[in-house]
């Protein structure tokens, strides 16, 4: 949530700010706005709610001033409504000469509000981040040397925070600080930049630095110094972004997310490449944080994601269980550290997240590592805090996904997950090694299925369409099958803003088959029926159940069952693979339904209402 991009530099910062703006806007916004300081010396603002759209417009009423340093932010309301005064930058005091930007929340800002205004400080908003304008503004009336001002208060400051100042005095120089909240600096050739993630400036450089917890920078065109909250210098590492401005663009696509379900094939495939040998052999070199010794010490396994990432973590649950033979549980990252969880040297942390900065999972992985756990992140970011702070990382290299509901970083996270499981079967012997590869073999096959099914899809677009008006979808699976129902429950309610569930189908006589009413359409995970513990007789059995009290059936089915289509009014047929592996597979359908659903309905796919791709506070 939120998007924050700051320049320095030759270029014109307008064009860099609203570049990199536009970039961000997948991460969920409500308003935006920029600051520049023109080449006179004069501090410049304007900003609008709504889309990034009505601010283009405003600059093109009143416009700016050439310029070559400013900051930029898109809004994702907490203190304050989404209103012109409520958006972002924030002007601080009383000749309004400093402007910031926040992502975040202030957990004491009431407190320091009340002290500015027993000091006679006016206020233009009702956001916290407007406080920490105020008090940086009047510290520096005190100190006279900005930086200085800038740490005294941000020092000062509890709760989630990037914030990003700059000043009519020192035209510049911008400065940024970070708590518990995404910054990344953009090295280029006598210009600088810092984003929230490094799509903000992506199109101007390949070439990062990630900024640690609790650090300040200090940012001009010809240099960048990265200092500790308390002043100690820090030695940043660089690093290299392993794609360009094009992998975020729409590419032709109607939406971000229909490029990113036609996407999948590659990010299965390269969040294989090179950690899967032909022969089936599964090598994961990135992990040596974790010992063969502490895998074969691993006496538990807890999962920590949030949403969509948490049914990636389902499912790897099955897989890692069946391998391994090692307890798995997963965890909701907000609901775990709460319910003081058991946790020891021996049990191993399993955190997943696109963006490796969701807050609630990472605050989950610092408890844990407190008690002792070793941590081990599944993440799409390169640089991410939640990459940083963990013993190892399985990075999904799935490329930047754009769009608000997630697909490709889905399937790369289930695909990890299961890289994962053959790798502690073979480190804890749990499985015969010639039956590890035999399934590395078959996992081998996914980018190619998983191409099949997306040639396949046409019949289940023209179904959504035809269900623009239901008014509530139900989900049913079994074993693997069960995360994917809650899984396409959850892309109904993200795009649809429908009544949608997800349930085990053997759940049904407990409770749920009292939902079931006539016309009521109900899509059914169906298993293999070769497989050798195969649930199938009993989904079948679920099926017959929920049509003989009216259901409409949709299912998701293995090429060759010929029996589902004697109890179902529409088949989606997917590739034979291994039952365990079929996830991947029988969630796209799903993806596919979801986008044309809400497309059918006039919805906005890309950025569905109230939400943001990632939530960096709790």
């Amino acid at each position: 949530m939120c998007g924050i991009i700051g320049y320095v530099g030759p270029k014109s910062t307008l064009d860099v700010l609203l570049g990199g703006l536009r970039r961000l806007e997948y991460r969920g916004y409500d308003s935006a706005g920029v600051s520049v300081i023109s080449a006179g010396g004069n501090l410049e603002t304007r900003k609008k709610a709504g889309k990034l759209d009505n601010l283009v417009s405003e600059i093109t009423s009143h416009p700016l001033p050439e310029s070559h340093i400013g900051i930029g932010h898109t809004r994702w309301a907490t203190h304050g409504a989404p209103t012109d005064g409520n958006a972002h930058p924030h002007l601080g005091g009383p000749t309004s000469k400093l402007s910031l930007i926040h992502n975040g929340i202030i957990e004491n800002f009431g407190a320091l509000k009340a002290e500015l205004l027993a000091a006679g400080t006016k206020f233009a908003s009702e956001t916290d981040s407007e406080v920490a304008a105020h008090l940086i503004a009047a510290e520096f009336e005190k100190t006279g040397d900005l930086p200085k001002a800038f740490a005294n208060v941000v020092n000062r400051l509890h709760g989630a925070f990037t914030i990003l100042v700059i000043h009519e005095s020192q035209p510049d120089v911008v400065l940024a600080a970070r708590r518990n909240a995404p910054l990344v600096i953009g090295l280029g050739d006598g210009e600088n930049f810092l984003g929230s993630d490094v799509a903000a400036f992506v199109e101007h450089t390949d070439r990062a630095i990630s900024v640690g917890q609790d650090e300040i920078v200090i940012l001009r065109a010809g240099s960048v110094e990265v200092r500790t909250f308390d002043g100690a210098p820090v030695t940043p590492t660089e690093f290299k972004v392993d794609w360009d401005a094009s992998a975020a663009s729409k590419g032709g696509w109607s939406s971000f997310m229909a490029k990113e379900i036609a996407d999948q094939p590659q990010a299965v495939a390269d969040t294989l490449m090179g950690r899967l040998e032909s022969d089936g052999s599964v090598v994961l070199q990135e992990i040596d944080g974790l010992s063969a010794e502490d895998i074969k010490n691993i006496d538990r396994i807890i999962m920590v994601a949030c949403g969509t990432a948490s049914y990636a973590c389902d499912v790897a649950k099955y897989a890692i269980e069946k391998f391994s033979r090692i307890p798995v549980q997963v965890e909701l990252s907000h609901e775990f550290r709460y319910r003081d969880p058991i946790v020891t040297e021996r049990t191993l942390i399993v955190a997943v997240s696109q963006s490796g900065e969701t807050m609630d999972t990472l605050m989950a992985t610092r408890y844990a590592k407190e008690q002792g756990a070793k941590v081990l992140a599944i993440c799409n970011t390169q640089g991410a805090t939640l990459a940083r702070e963990s013993d190892a990382v399985i990075y999904t290299h799935a490329g930047p996904e754009v769009a608000v509901a997630s697909t490709k970083a889905l399937v790369a996270q289930i695909t990890a997950g299961y890289l994962l499981a053959l790798f502690l079967g073979a480190g804890r012997g749990a499985t015969a090694q010639a039956e590890l590869r035999r399934l590395g073999q078959e996992l081998l096959k996914m980018p190619a299925n998983v191409t099949h099914v997306l040639e396949r899809l046409e019949p289940i677009r023209e179904l959504a369409k035809k269900m623009a008006d239901a008014k509530s979808v139900l989900f049913l699976g079994r074993n693997v099958g069960f995360p994917v129902a809650m899984e396409g429950a959850l892309k109904l309610k993200e795009l649809a803003y429908i009544h949608a569930e997800g349930f085990a189908a053997g759940e049904l006589k407990h409770g749920p088959i009292a939902l079931i009413e006539e016309g009521q359409p109900v899509f059914v995970i169906v298993p293999s029926p070769d497989d050798v513990d195969s649930l199938h007789p009993k989904v079948i059995s679920n099926i017959q159940e929920i049509r003989a009290r009216g259901a409409k059936v949709i299912a998701i089915a293995e090429e060759g069952d010929a029996e589902v289509g004697n109890y179902a009014e529409h088949v989606t047929y997917v590739p034979k693979c291994e039952n365990i592996f079929s996830s991947i597979l029988t969630v796209i359908p799903l993806q596919c339904f979801a986008l044309e659903l809400s497309t059918a309905k006039g919805l906005d796919v890309d950025q569905p209402r109230n939400l943001a791709k990632s939530v960096t506070v709790e």
